[in-house]
């Protein structure tokens, strides 16, 4: 884990927040490499989960939502972990991760406490009872307040869902693992509502649906593996779920969770609202409370999944190469264009020419900073899959080198279809 954090801060993937004052604690920033992976990722999960499907909608809900939907949720009560403080060295820790000595100092520990995870705010100049508001927890319940207005306005037909990225808030007490687990963080999630009568056979084909999208954009299958849930660890809505965990560095955890919560939310605010939150089948004319099947995962998790496993040490000759061998889908810069001597002004012209027209349908960066071999490492490290090289060759013969990231191989090709060539290769 140390070298891809290491790798992560040198090549600009994610830093420390705050960096210059220290750092926060477990809060994390993504840099010019890092923001193109990750909207990579969230643009690669909603092309399949919204575009490639005809039962699924997209929505973007309100962070900040009526204190009454933390009320119907059960958050306010019951969203809490139980905390035990060490007498010794007054660190805090997680009453169900710890035994009965600190970890840290050996002291022992007070009772356990209950310990809400809602970050909470206020609203308006005045900070009193009536302004106090959240930070959501999750996603979710911004979708659940909208069914009735997805069914007044799209008029959809059982089954069908809504698919939502945005970020969430809780205050973990015991954050960690580097983007692992923090305080703020962002959620991919999948609601999709199934006659209760459905509601099994769906789980199951969404816990293969989204297994197979991370064996699709290059995980290795021996890191991956399907946990279900015992009885003991469902959460009170659950009937049932199951994690998709990775082998992460530190150990195999959870990378999504798929679970079926039954009807309990919307049951929930139909109850505290008031409002009737029922779909009418047309054919048979009976109002349904429909089961609803979650699969809700993290795009932090996801991108340090996806950079732990294509981190790739290879000897070549007699050096290392460090590579990020990341699915071309998710590789943050497809292209890059390098010019073999700077000091000569028409090889770093025409090579500042052929990027500016790449850019302009593929990602692509130009870089003129070093010598040829260092230029190729440094691409090699944040997953670049193609370089061209503008030599002196080129200036008479009108082609360049194209040098391919995993095999490091490479092909002499007309600068007149090129961009045809590396469009074809994506």
């Amino acid at each position: 884990m140390d070298k891809v954090v290491s790798l992560c801060k040198r090549r600009g993937f994610i830093f420390q927040s705050s960096d210059i004052y220290g750092g926060l604690a477990n809060t994390w920033d993504y840099g010019p490499y890092g923001v193109e992976l990750k909207n990579n990722v969230k643009r690669s999960w909603w092309k399949s989960v919204v575009y490639e499907r005809n039962d699924i909608f997209g929505m973007d809900a309100a962070i900040l939502m009526h204190p009454k939907v933390w009320e119907a949720s059960g958050h306010l009560k019951g969203f809490t972990d139980l905390l035990v403080d060490c007498k010794k060295c007054r660190k805090r820790f997680r009453a169900d991760q710890v035994a009965d000595k600190c970890p840290e100092c050996g002291g022992g520990f007070t009772e356990a406490r209950a310990f809400n995870l809602m970050l909470k705010t206020f609203l308006g100049p005045v900070e009193d009872v009536n302004s106090i508001s959240y930070l959501r927890p999750e996603t979710a319940q911004g979708i659940f307040v909208n069914f009735s207005n997805i069914l007044d306005s799209k008029h959809p037909k059982l089954p069908f869902g809504l698919a939502q990225i945005g970020k969430s808030f809780r205050n973990e007490i015991t954050p960690g693992n580097f983007t692992f687990r923090t305080r703020e963080f962002e959620q991919m999630e999948v609601e999709y509502f199934v006659h209760p009568n459905d509601a099994e056979k769906s789980l199951e084909e969404w816990i293969d649906y989204r297994f197979n999208w991370y064996l699709a954009l290059g995980l290795n299958k021996n890191n991956l593996r399907k946990r279900p849930h015992g009885k003991d660890e469902l959460a009170h809505y659950a009937l049932a779920c199951t994690d998709i965990e990775y082998n992460f560095p530190f150990g195999w955890s959870e990378l999504e969770g798929i679970a079926n919560r039954t009807d309990f939310d919307l049951k929930q605010h139909e109850r505290v609202s008031g409002k009737e939150l029922r779909y009418l089948d047309e054919a048979t004319k009976e109002k349904v409370l429909p089961y609803i099947i979650e699969p809700s995962g993290g795009v932090d998790r996801s991108i340090l999944a996806f950079l732990a496993d294509a981190y790739i040490e290879e000897k070549v000759k007699d050096d290392i190469r460090v590579v990020l061998k990341l699915h071309k889908d998710l590789a943050p810069t497809k292209v890059a264009v390098l010019p073999l001597l700077r000091n000569r002004p028409e090889i770093v012209e025409l090579a500042k020419s052929i990027a500016a027209d790449l850019k302009k349908s593929i990602i692509t960066v130009y870089d003129d900073t070093g010598a040829i071999g260092k230029l190729y490492r440094r691409q090699d490290e944040v997953g670049t899959l193609l370089c061209v090289t503008v030599d002196v060759q080129s200036l008479e013969d009108k082609q360049v080198t194209v040098r391919e990231r995993d095999s490091m191989q490479q092909e002499r090709i007309s600068i007149d279809r090129l961009k045809e060539y590396l469009q074809g290769r994506f």
